[in-house]
């Protein structure tokens, strides 16, 4: 389910640092290396082992017309490990950067799982200090993808659990395919709490007691009961899915729609809402103000007044 760390290698230090570095699904050597190949519509963040020399990979990120869309690719389950968060991180950290990228959307490999949530395996054989730090890592992360101007939609194509959900949880907008699993956060059966942010972010989604009783009950429940709850935005059928997760991303990108206007509508309510009434309407005021300055907010408002549709060109 995830990756094989048990087989150890040495550092010339003496010191062991296999449990930062991932085991390749090939050989199990740790000696491997993150590295990134950009080309011009493709972004691939792998590891390569320098045993068999064999490049891996469970980030995939393609950018087509201004939507870059990320996959969490770990078979079965798509579960996470540190490795494969710092892929995710990278990945974020590039669409946010690329000003060709208007639109993230985030789904997982396969029909069956979105997310499984983090790599129980992996879990099991690491201290608790480093658990510690993975969590930190993760919460990081999905602060990053969360504070990233720029909207971001998690396509639930499947059972979307633990730190799955989590993950879905820091995204913008939530789209499900019907029938396609299950939602919930179930860690108490493990004994844990959800650790990367699911105690917080649902307490925000949802009243508390609700939350509360989520958690502690560890529920799974289908993605037409975490609609009515507002977990989910839209469910769309399963014929055809994918490519009307496509076109509602389009919609957000230039000449449709201002992106850097929907981008800065997310971060004023993402980061105003933490802060006091006050703060959150001076936050307001100067992203409405770099609204103003804009070329997007010329030809909005030029086209209002000739009554035509504006062309938006996402500055």
């Amino acid at each position: 389910m995830g990756y094989n760390t048990s087989k150890l290698e040495d550092r010339e230090d003496g010191r062991d640092d296999s449990r930062s570095r991932p085991g390749c699904p090939y050989c199990g050597s740790t000696n491997t290396e993150l590295f990134s190949l950009f080309g011009q519509q493709l972004l691939t963040v792998q590891y390569y082992c320098n045993a068999c020399h064999t490049p891996f990979e469970h980030i995939k990120d393609t950018v087509t017309d201004g939507v870059a869309v990320i996959e969490l690719t770990n078979p079965p389950a798509n579960t996470y490990s540190y490795d494969m968060m710092r892929q995710l991180d990278e990945a974020i950290l590039q669409g946010r950067f690329d000003d060709n990228v208007h639109v993230l959307v985030i789904r997982g490999s396969g029909e069956k799982f979105f997310c499984a949530g983090a790599d129980i395996n992996m879990l099991n054989t690491v201290t608790p200090g480093f658990k510690y730090y993975f969590c930190l890592h993760a919460n990081e992360t999905l602060l990053r993808l969360e504070q990233t101007p720029k909207l971001v939609i998690a396509a639930l194509n499947g059972h979307t659990v633990g730190g799955g959900l989590e993950i879905a949880l820091a995204c913008d907008i939530r789209i499900a395919r019907r029938n396609g699993g299950k939602v919930g956060l179930p860690e108490v059966g493990l004994g844990v709490l959800p650790g990367t942010g699911g105690t917080q972010r649902m307490a925000r989604a949802l009243p508390k007691n609700k939350a509360i009783e989520l958690m502690t009950e560890g529920k799974l429940f289908s993605f037409e009961e975490a609609q009515e709850l507002g977990l989910v935005n839209y469910i769309y059928e399963a014929e055809g899915y994918w490519d009307k997760v496509m076109e509602y991303a389009h919609q957000f990108c230039p000449p449709n729609k201002a992106s850097k206007t929907v981008g800065r509508i997310k971060r004023s309510v993402q980061s105003g809402a933490e802060v006091a009434l006050a703060e959150g309407l001076a936050l307001e005021r100067e992203l409405q103000q770099l609204c103003f300055q804009s070329e997007d907010a010329k030809e909005g408002i030029a086209a209002n007044i000739e009554k035509r549709k504006g062309t938006f060109a996402g500055r």
